[in-house]
């Protein structure tokens, strides 16, 4: 019998759970845990689901332990009391989604591991509508033992691929990979936002210029972030990537890059971007609201009113 457990319930750590829950081929129900109980409990209502009211209850009950969450700072905040649960966690595998920098990943799996159990960096690239469908791709990296005890639980569960780094000891280098594939995101958010832009103030129009999108890049993510911008879902309550998040994605990049020696123009404006937003949003703002700072530079409206 082996005990599976899920930590984290924000907008990506849903789908996945729902989809460890339901396709996970569980020899129990999933145990979960977030900061709000009542949020678990609504969530959890009529699945194969088991909510933790904390911590050591998820991970003193589980043998494989999943994780995703918002920043650096909770996730260290979370492996400091899972891992100083009585009794231990020696055998326990932790596999570590969050998106975080390098250097936090690393420092996890080296507690990890001096507490006597197994660690894998697990990053995912997706949107919370790719961990709805269980689309998924996963960068895998820690010891090939590990890795294969949590590989059932991935391609055809939370997931669609695996970009497997085992054969490097270095867990940091898929947070790099996680860190660096996001500053394409970041970059096709400005290049579709000025090109946007460009066709409603050049008089081309943005209809006309999301059906080359469409045409081109139609199977990519480009198409939906394109049709994000011209439905005005820029603007929502909940956002889907947040802009803290994106935020923080972009100093880890910008980070990554000093410490080579090397520099991401593009990243460096994204961020300058996205502060705009956090100030004219607040906690709001998503990382496609850029759009909206791009069309108030250009003289137009945050948003055109429908």
């Amino acid at each position: 019998m082996v005990q599976v457990a899920f930590l984290g319930l924000g907008n990506m750590g849903q789908g996945m759970i729902h989809n460890l829950s339901a396709k996970g081929n569980l020899d129990s129900p999933l145990i979960i845990w977030n900061r709000s109980t009542k949020k678990s409990e609504a969530f959890a209502a009529g699945k194969n689901i088991t909510v933790a009211p904390s911590i050591e209850d998820a991970v003193s009950k589980s043998d494989i332990i999943f994780s995703c969450v918002s920043n650096d700072d909770a996730i260290t905040g979370v492996y400091d009391i899972a891992l100083k649960i009585p009794g231990g966690v020696k055998g326990k595998v932790f596999s570590e989604c969050s998106t975080i920098h390098p250097d936090t990943t690393r420092q996890l799996e080296k507690v990890t591991k001096a507490a006597g159990a197994e660690f894998v960096a697990s990053p995912v690239f997706g949107a919370p509508a790719a961990a709805a469908a269980g689309a998924l791709i996963f960068v895998t990296s820690g010891s090939k033992a590990a890795i294969e005890t949590i590989r059932p639980y991935l391609v055809g569960v939370m997931g669609r691929q695996v970009i497997d780094l085992s054969d490097d000891p270095d867990v940091g280098k898929a947070l790099t990979l996680k860190i660096t594939g996001n500053t394409i995101i970041l970059g096709m958010v400005e290049a579709l936002s000025e090109g946007h832009v460009l066709a409603e103030k050049s008089g081309l129009g943005t209809e006309n210029f999301e059906k080359f999108i469409a045409a081109l890049f139609g199977q990519s993510p480009y198409l939906p972030y394109s049709k994000r911008l011209t439905t005005g879902d820029y603007v929502r309550e909940q956002p889907l990537f947040a802009v803290d998040l994106a935020a923080k994605d972009a100093r880890h990049a910008l980070s990554l890059a000093k410490s080579s020696g090397t520099t991401l123009p593009v990243t460096e404006i994204a961020a300058k971007h996205l502060a705009s937003v956090k100030e004219e949003m607040g906690v709001s703002g998503d990382i496609t609201s850029i759009y909206g700072i791009l069309r108030e530079a250009a003289g137009l409206p945050f948003i055109e009113k429908k």
